[in-house]
């Protein structure tokens, strides 16, 4: 079983500690990858517009310094890193030792500045989104599908491959539709299903801890997977994967 997480937005930066060392991260193969794209990074937030390039609003403009110098700032672990109600639901924090071990893995996540990173991978905090173009580059999304596919392919061989990513992250990296199953999440409001980001986001986080508290490796097939999820929500629906089009796991939220 592969978990694939997006980042978030916003993080929480390393007070102390060893800069980054690429070859560290998973897929170090990627190492080259990664120092072109925060090269090309440090150059644009130095410039009058990166707020407007890096799409970043003025409440965390002053965000954007972290992208200077980011081979010198002191890294973290992902985990740590990486904040807000996703990853406040998957709470590795109070995880077991056996479940820590088991998230550091088989979560993957997609990131616009390195690619993909695992949980326990050491790094720094950054503002970067997936859909920001870069001059030169492109856009990210772009930039990094076809690396990542060559990277991840011998993770992913065999496995089934959740996906708790929004759309940007999505485009990324696109593994095999058949391995995979889509977290989708609704909830009942005045009778009718609604999307609601709040709940989807948290609600991915939750899959991903039960996941990791599940024994052994966990689900192998879609249908292990959504027999998993309705212990916790009853109405949880599964829609095959097929040699087209990844599989879907809607988690129905009752109106409480």
């Amino acid at each position: 079983m592969m978990i694939l997480l997006p980042p978030s937005e916003g993080k929480t930066p390393a007070s102390n500690g060893a800069s980054i060392d690429l070859n560290s991260l998973a897929c170090p193969e990627l190492a080259e990858a990664r120092r072109e794209v925060a090269r090309h990074l440090e150059e644009v937030s130095v410039g009058a517009d990166a707020a407007e390039v890096l799409g970043v609003g003025k409440a965390v403009a002053h965000e954007i310094e972290r992208n200077i110098d980011i081979f010198d700032a002191p890294a973290a672990p992902a985990h740590d890193i990486y904040t807000g109600v996703l990853y406040d639901a998957l709470d590795y924090a109070g995880m077991s030792p056996t479940q820590k071990r088991k998230a550091a893995d088989r979560i993957f996540v997609i990131s616009a500045l390195w690619g993909v990173v695992g949980l326990a991978d050491r790094i720094p905090a950054y503002r970067l989104s997936m859909d920001v173009k870069l001059p030169e580059l492109g856009k990210l999304g772009t930039y990094w599908k076809p690396r990542l596919a060559t990277a991840l392919a011998d993770s992913a061989e065999g496995e089934l491959i959740v996906d708790c990513r929004s759309a940007a992250y999505q485009a990324a990296y696109v593994p095999d539709p058949q391995q995979t199953v889509t977290v989708n999440v609704v909830q009942i409001k005045d009778g009718k299903r609604k999307v609601v980001s709040h709940h989807a986001k948290y609600t991915r986080g939750i899959v991903a801890r039960l996941l990791m508290q599940t024994r052994g490796e966990g689900p192998q097939t879609p249908h292990a997977l959504l027999t998993a999820m309705q212990k916790h929500w009853p109405q949880t629906e599964l829609t095959e994967p097929t040699p087209r089009k990844a599989g879907q796991l809607t988690v129905v939220l009752d109106e409480n």
